[in-house]
């Protein structure tokens, strides 16, 4: 019987705490790092994939940015964000999708995906989430993905996951994205246990 994977995600925001979650990041450094590494204006437009209750957007903006959306699947993320947000919240647009058929209303300067990308595992969502990042990202545009990588888990928060070598990764995203650089990481959850990251910044090509 397959997982309705709302329904998960949210039962999973339900009853885990943040700082308990395999997924937690005090200070999401790699993440940060890419804004840094591309000098993303203030004025850019941000959409954070899957950022769920992830503080990424609390350090973005502290940061000054201004244009910032984040995207999940359960509302009760949401909800545990823009509570600890308080007044800031409002600065932010939030939307409550399914990455794998997200449909967008505007276009993105930087497109961020940290561990949402590899949930996907059939092949009509994986292009569909590809095409519509294509067709949403602004020319010159930037997309970050996170996903395990090869050494990494085969399994998180109960779904099997698709893992990626920068080889595979790259020839996933070639038709419509250039590759910049991709890097490995280790990510410790709050249990010390290490996974293992892949992290690949691409450019958006102009498909004729």
């Amino acid at each position: 019987m397959k997982i309705d994977r709302k329904e998960h995600w949210e039962n999973i925001y339900k009853k885990k705490d943040l700082r308990e979650a395999s997924w937690y990041q005090a200070t999401p450094a790699t993440s940060m790092n890419f804004f840094k590494q591309f000098n993303i204006p203030l004025t850019a437009k941000i959409i954070d994939v899957g950022g769920g209750d992830s503080l990424l957007v609390d350090h973005l903006l502290a940061l000054g940015y201004q244009d910032l959306t984040v995207l999940d699947i359960s509302e009760t993320a949401i909800a545990i964000a823009q509570q600890r947000l308080g007044a800031k919240a409002a600065k932010v647009k939030w939307v409550v999708a399914d990455a794998a058929t997200f449909e967008p209303t505007e276009a993105y300067d930087f497109w961020h995906d940290r561990a949402t990308f590899h949930f996907l595992t059939e092949e009509v969502e994986i292009s569909h989430y590809l095409q519509t990042a294509h067709q949403h990202i602004k020319e010159g545009g930037i997309l970050v993905i996170g996903t395990f990588s090869d050494k990494g888990p085969r399994v998180c928060s109960g779904f099997e996951i698709k893992q990626y070598s920068e080889a595979r990764m790259t020839e996933r995203l070639r038709k419509l994205f250039k590759k910049i650089k991709c890097l490995t990481v280790d990510h410790f959850t709050p249990s010390g246990v290490p996974q293992n990251f892949l992290f690949c910044s691409f450019k958006k090509l102009s498909v004729a």
